[in-house]
């Protein structure tokens, strides 16, 4: 068994409105971490997020996924029912949303996830990146065909191109989902978070913060300001959000 701390952030940073939205549910033997970044016109991207995170949630609390095909299948029909939600002539019209998907059985030790778009997924031990979910976006394309470096891709100008995000067709959705290879051990560190983050900081500013951080609200607290303090100069910088799980054993009686 193992005990779990859960710390989020959403930040409209330089827009009017903040398009981000993500949320968590548990049971006595799953937690459900879900991070959406809406797009799709005025006030269309906001709906699609809450949508996104709602139905997945939704979902998973009356059938949880026990791995990632399971939860690529629901993040499937999620954006049948993001399709399903637009209206003509309406913000909704045309709405989009990337999502990311993270399950933790904290009894079993075991994770899951899925994500479709550039919303990501890391996972940590020892303070160090062990995993990382692959975006769906033209630079990661590029990056994979080694034609442009990991660093290249943070200021590349087409680094907002997606591949796939919810609210496409469904013969043109692409899902990456995946069972992890390790188990979860007391002190590895989760974090889902949009472009509007990770953009900003790179891996090593992620590893340095948490391993000065002294409990999960406190490190995401220090990653806002450093993507603040990153986006300065940049007075209409995305909105930016992340949502933290670091676990721990669970105390003797």
């Amino acid at each position: 068994m193992l005990a779990l701390e859960v710390a989020l952030l959403s930040d409209r940073g330089g827009r009017k409105y903040n398009e981000d939205a993500c949320g968590h549910w548990h049971s006595a033997r799953h937690l459900c971490c879900v991070l959406a970044d809406g797009a799709g016109g005025h006030g269309g991207g906001d709906i699609a997020s809450r949508l996104a995170v709602q139905e997945l949630i939704g979902r998973f609390s009356q059938q949880p996924s026990e791995g990632g095909d399971e939860l690529g299948r629901m993040m499937r029909v999620t954006n049948d029912v993001l399709i399903s939600q637009r209206v003509p002539g309406t913000a909704r019209q045309d709405m989009h949303s990337t999502a990311v998907c993270l399950v933790i059985d904290f009894v079993g030790h075991r994770a899951h996830w899925a994500h479709a778009g550039d919303s990501r997924m890391y996972w940590f031990r020892n303070g160090r990146v062990l995993a990382r979910t692959r975006d769906h976006s033209l630079v990661q394309s590029l990056v994979d065909s080694g034609m442009l470096t990991p660093q290249e891709m943070r200021d590349h100008p087409k680094r907002s191109e997606l591949r796939s995000a919810l609210g496409i067709a469904a013969d043109l959705l692409e899902v990456s989902a995946a069972d992890g290879g390790d188990e979860v051990l007391p002190g590895d560190v989760f974090l889902l978070c949009t472009d509007g983050l990770w953009e900003y900081l790179e891996d090593e500013v992620l590893e340095r913060t948490l391993a000065a951080a002294p409990n999960p609200g406190a490190w995401i607290g220090e990653l806002g300001a450093e993507v603040r303090r990153a986006a300065s100069a940049k007075t209409s910088h995305d909105n930016f959000s992340a949502l933290t799980v670091w676990t721990r054993p669970v105390p003797e009686a």
